[in-house]
C-alpha cells in the first residue's frame, strides 16, 4: 500500500500498464466500497463506471436482511449513471477485499452488457491486484433484445 492507504494498482494478468484514467476509476470504486452496507456478508464491494462524457458514477453493495432485496455495487453504479442521464458507459471498475480481484456476478454482467456489451472491466482487490477483461469475454452470448 502507498502512504495514505491507497493501493499501488498492478495488473496480475500480464496485460499492458494501467493508464491514469484506469487508476482513477479503480480509486473511485475503492472509495465507493468504503461506503458499502454489508453487515451480513462482511464483503464490501465498490464499483465505478466511466461514461462517454467523462463523468464517473459509483455504487456500493447494500445488503438487506431479506437477502434478495440486496443490490450489488456494479448494478448500483450503472443505475446511478442512468439516473443521471448517462447511458454511454465506456469502462467499469469493481474493487473488493479478497485474495484476488473481484469479478462481477452474473446479474451484474447482464446489466452492464445492456448498456456496454464490450467495454473493459477492471477487476481489483483492496491489495492493488487488477485484472482486465472485456464485458463480452465475461458474458459470452448474453441475453439481448437488441440482436437482429
Amino acid at each position: 500500500m502507498e502512504q495514505g492507504g491507497a493501493p499501488t494498482w498492478r495488473r496480475t494478468d500480464g496485460g499492458p500498464e494501467l493508464t491514469v484514467a484506469d487508476r482513477r476509476l479503480l480509486g473511485e470504486a475503492l472509495s465507493a466500497g468504503e461506503r458499502a452496507y454489508a453487515p451480513y456478508s462482511k464483503y464490501r464491494v465498490g464499483a465505478a463506471v466511466l461514461c462517454d462524457d467523462g463523468s464517473i458514477h459509483t455504487g456500493c453493495n447494500v445488503e438487506n436482511a431479506s437477502y434478495g432485496l440486496s443490490i450489488c455495487a456494479e448494478r448500483a453504479a450503472v443505475f446511478n449513471a442512468v439516473s443521471a442521464g448517462r447511458k454511454g458507459i465506456v469502462a467499469v471498475a469493481v474493487v473488493a477485499e479478497g485474495p484476488g480481484p473481484a469479478s462481477p456476478c452474473g446479474a451484474c454482467r447482464q446489466v452492464i452488457a445492456e448498456f456496454a456489451p464490450d467495454v473493459p472491466v477492471l477487476m481489483g482487490n483492496t491489495g492493488g491486484m487488477v485484472e482486465v477483461a472485456t464485458m463480452s469475454s465475461l458474458l459470452p452470448m448474453g441475453f439481448s433484445l437488441k440482436r437482429v
